[in-house]
């Protein structure tokens, strides 16, 4: 699934959305964080990142694009956060040695990248023996196209079923890949990881802007953080683990 015709950087996720907390309270079930080193992989403008400062880990959060990283910054000095650490990373070898964090946590982001292979064995270099990977990527069962799509004629991007089309169709005009959970299983397996759990979860309903209807969906329909029709979730969280030897 590396190949992919023209990838497109992500768009961040907003401080307030509810994805973020979503997220947050997925990881919190999977993952004791408290008091380790952890790193966010493609942490965006830190809107998820922030969520784990309760947690009070170390946590060094490195993405590729410097506009991100500022907004970042700004929001630590404005919260008087102190141990969350912004870096610039190259987008291809990680700056810190092996086996040197105890967690690492991405969400949204492998859809992304260059190359998945190259992504995940770097990951999993930099964790320790025994340490929790917790990544999210794009569901292929939900109804819409979440990360848009160069179709001609289509402007509108977030086009319905799209994303259900054949793989070969999906990669040749997807701005981003996209996953079933048996095809990330498989990739995060091929690359060393040991899957505990996959999950789907629930569409969050932050892209709805009219207050009444987001309230009605978010209570009645899409109200826990997961669900097991794939068709009612935007994304696939999955939390695996580093062999200890």
């Amino acid at each position: 699934m590396d190949k992919l015709g023209t990838i497109a950087r992500g768009k961040p996720a907003g401080y307030d959305q509810e994805i973020v907390k979503r997220r947050s309270r997925l990881t919190a079930q999977r993952v004791a964080l408290e008091g380790k080193l952890v790193l966010d992989f493609g942490c965006g403008n830190g809107a998820q990142t922030v969520q784990f400062a309760p947690s009070r880990c170390r946590l060094t959060a490195v993405d590729v694009e410097p506009r991100n990283l500022a907004v970042l910054q700004t929001y630590l000095r404005q919260h008087d956060l102190h141990h969350i650490y912004p870096l610039l990373y190259d987008g291809e070898r990680l700056p810190f040695p092996d086996r040197c964090f105890d967690a690492v946590l991405s969400f949204e982001v492998l859809e992304h990248v260059s190359s998945e292979t190259g992504t995940l064995q770097e990951l999993h270099r930099v964790l320790k023996p025994g340490g929790d990977l917790v990544l999210s990527v794009p569901n292929k069962g939900w109804l819409f196209e979440t990360h848009g799509a160069h179709l001609p004629l289509l402007p509108w991007h977030r086009v319905p079923f799209f994303s259900w089309l054949p793989p070969a169709v999906h990669r040749r005009y997807a701005r981003a890949r996209i996953y079933r959970k048996r095809d990330i299983i498989n990739i995060l397996e091929a690359n060393g990881f040991d899957v505990v759990s996959a999950a789907y979860v629930t569409a969050p309903m932050d892209v709805v802007h009219n207050d009444t209807l987001q309230h009605l969906l978010r209570t009645y329909l899409f109200k826990k953080d997961v669900t097991p029709c794939t068709f009612m979730s935007t994304s696939i969280l999955v939390h695996s683990r580093k062999a200890e030897h």
